[in-house]
C-alpha cells in the first residue's frame, strides 16, 4: 500500500486506531498464550505462536532468497533471533510473575533504546523515574519473583536488539519479507526446545487450536496493523501509543485471566508508563542533528 492508499483510509480508520488495535490485540494474544500454560509448557507455547507466525507470513509474503548478500542474511538473522528470544522469554516471565509487571519491565529495552545517545540533562530525570519504577518492585521482596523478573529483562534485552535491527532488516529486505524470514528463523530456533519441552500435550486439538489464535492475535494482527499505520504516523505519536503496552496489558490480564496487580506495582508500571511517555515526548522535539 502506498502513502496515497494510507490516506484513502477511512476517516474512522486513523493511524492511532490501526496502533491501538495493535497494542490491544498482541496483549490479549499474551493473555490467552498464558491460559496455555496449564495445558502444554511455555516454550512450547512461544514456538507454537512462532511456527503460525512463520506459516502465515511465508504464505503472504514470500521473500526473494537467492542473490542476497551476507550483510543481508546476518542482519536478518539477528532480526530473527532476536524476535524469538523475545518471545520465548517473555513467556517464561509470564510462567512467573503477573503479565502486566512482565510488560512492564520488559518495556525497560525500548525504553534504553530512545534514551541511549541522549546527551541532555534533562533526559536523566526519565531514567531515574524508570529506575525508581524497577526499584519499588523490590519493596516487598516476599511478592517478588525473581527469576521472573530476570526473564523480563531478557526479553527486554532481545526487544531492544529487535528494534535496533527493525530498521536495517526493513530497508535490505522490501515489504514484510523481513519478518517473513524473521519469523521462520526463529520458529526454527525454538523447534527442538519447543517440540521437547511441550512433549505429546501440545498436539492435542485444544492447544493448537488456541495457539493459532495466538499466533495470530500475537503477531500477524500488530504486525500489519503497525505496518499500514508506521505509513502516516509520527514517529514522536506512535512511541506515545506503544508507551501504552504495560497498562494495556495489565488489563488484559485483568479481564482474561483475573490477574491483579498490587498498589506499588501499579506505581511502578506508572513511573515506567511516564519515562516512556516522557522520553519520547522529548526526542521527537528535540532538533534535528546537523
Amino acid at each position: 500500500m502506498t502513502s496515497a492508499g494510507a490516506r484513502a483510509l477511512p476517516s474512522w480508520l486513523s493511524p492511532v486506531w490501526l496502533v491501538l488495535g495493535a497494542i490491544v490485540s498482541v496483549q490479549v494474544g499474551a493473555a490467552f498464550a498464558k491460559s496455555l500454560f496449564v495445558l502444554t509448557a511455555p516454550t512450547a507455547v512461544a514456538w507454537l505462536r512462532m511456527a503460525v507466525a512463520a506459516l502465515v507470513f511465508w504464505v503472504f509474503a514470500r521473500p526473494r532468497l537467492r542473490g542476497r548478500t551476507w550483510v543481508e542474511w546476518r542482519v536478518v538473522l539477528g532480526y530473527g533471533v532476536a524476535l524469538a528470544t523475545m518471545n520465548w522469554a517473555i513467556y517464561q516471565s509470564f510462567a512467573r510473575i503477573p503479565i502486566g509487571l512482565a510488560v512492564t519491565i520488559e518495556f525497560l529495552g525500548p525504553l534504553a533504546v530512545a534514551l541511549i545517545g541522549s546527551r541532555r540533562a534533562r533526559d536523566l530525570l526519565w531514567v531515574a523515574l524508570a529506575a525508581i519504577g524497577v526499584i519499588l518492585l523490590g519493596v516487598f521482596p516476599a511478592t517478588v519473583d525473581w527469576i521472573g523478573i530476570g526473564f523480563a529483562l531478557l526479553a527486554g534485552a532481545a526487544w531492544a536488539g529487535y528494534i535496533v535491527l527493525s530498521g536495517p532488516t526493513g530497508r535490505y529486505w522490501e515489504g514484510v519479507t523481513g519478518v517473513s524470514v524473521g519469523s521462520l528463523v526463529g520458529a526454527l530456533v525454538f523447534l527442538v526446545p519447543g517440540v521437547l519441552a511441550g512433549g505429546a500435550s501440545m498436539w492435542s486439538w485444544p492447544v493448537l487450536g488456541l495457539a493459532a489464535a495466538v499466533g495470530v492475535l500475537s503477531s500477524v494482527i500488530p504486525y500489519g496493523l503497525e505496518m499500514v499505520a508506521r505509513r502516516s504516523i509520527p514517529a514522536g505519536v506512535f512511541g506515545i501509543l506503544m508507551s501504552l503496552e504495560p497498562a494495556v496489558a495489565a488489563l488484559a490480564a485483568l479481564v482474561v485471566l483475573g490477574e491483579q496487580l498490587s498498589v506499588v506495582e501499579i506505581v511502578a508500571m506508572a513511573c515506567v508508563i511516564v519515562a516512556s511517555v516522557g522520553s519520547t515526548r522529548a526526542l521527537a522535539k528535540a532538533p534535528a542533528p546537523n
